[in-house]
């Protein structure tokens, strides 16, 4: 069994036709799936998805790119509360875009704290985005964790070495999108070789960031067996290791799902 462990089932993209992805998930082996809140006024949304479906759960949280339009929402206290639905089992994602900067940096700052603080709290794994960011958002990962303990993962990875070699320090996951299978990304097919296997995740990220052979198609789950694909060969072991792996290690990281299929 494959898992996509981040993907946007309530974008329109995919929502249109969200019994026909979960079948094609489905046939391509892919038992399930994370969908993942980017906003707390499309929560009911994200969290009606994960309650229509067995196999799907879902996190509650605040992309930095909304860090401005809804900062007054996210408190520690409204996280938490959110987060008490069996189906809610990651806090996230958060962290920090200084690519497109599209909320200033101060306001993503502080809204990365506010989803720490509630993921320490809950105990629920943190899900970090990251891009452009990577003193900073080490920096306030070492900061935040000597408050505290919490996990998490640092999804949609990209970013230079020390962003996964600190984040594993502090017993972090390493997510590993469509990314991977691109050309132009011998970085990170680098990095992917040198993370351990027993830190590893796989994603879609979907509807974006389809992997090779899809590209220009909007992604969805299904596609994540191609990027696990690309990294059992970039690891050197075989595919259904790398999906026995990266599956197990996805429900130790979200122990809240009862796990019922091997």
């Amino acid at each position: 069994m494959l898992v996509d462990s981040h993907c946007h089932l309530n974008f329109e993209q995919l929502s249109s036709q969200l019994d026909n992805v979960v079948a094609r998930a489905g046939d391509a082996g892919v038992g399930h799936m994370l969908t993942i809140g980017t906003k707390l006024r499309e929560f009911d949304h994200v969290l009606g998805i994960a309650e229509a479906y067995d196999n799907i759960h879902c996190s509650v949280g605040v992309h930095p790119h909304e860090a401005e339009t809804e900062g007054d929402e996210v408190t520690t206290e409204k996280l938490i509360q959110l987060s008490q639905n069996q189906n809610v089992v990651a806090i996230g994602e958060t962290g920090l875009d200084y690519f497109y900067e599209h909320a200033p940096r101060e306001l993503q700052k502080k809204s990365f704290r506010i989803h720490i603080d509630a993921a320490r709290e809950t105990g629920l794994p943190l899900i970090v985005h990251t891009r452009n960011a990577d003193n900073d958002t080490i920096d306030i990962l070492r900061e935040e964790y000597e408050k505290g303990p919490f996990t998490g993962v640092i999804h949609c990875f990209s970013s230079g070495w020390e962003v996964a070699e600190k984040s594993m320090e502090i017993g972090f996951y390493v997510s590993i999108s469509g990314i991977v299978t691109f050309k132009t990304a011998t970085e990170l097919q680098d990095h992917v070789r040198k993370l351990p296997l027993e830190k590893l995740l796989v994603e879609t990220d979907a509807p974006y960031l389809a992997p090779v052979p899809k590209r220009g198609k909007s992604n969805e789950p299904s596609f994540v067996a191609h990027t696990a694909a690309k990294v059992a060969v970039l690891k050197e072991i075989t595919f259904e290791e790398l999906s026995s792996v990266t599956t197990d290690n996805f429900f130790k990281l979200f122990n809240k799902i009862e796990r019922t299929a091997k």
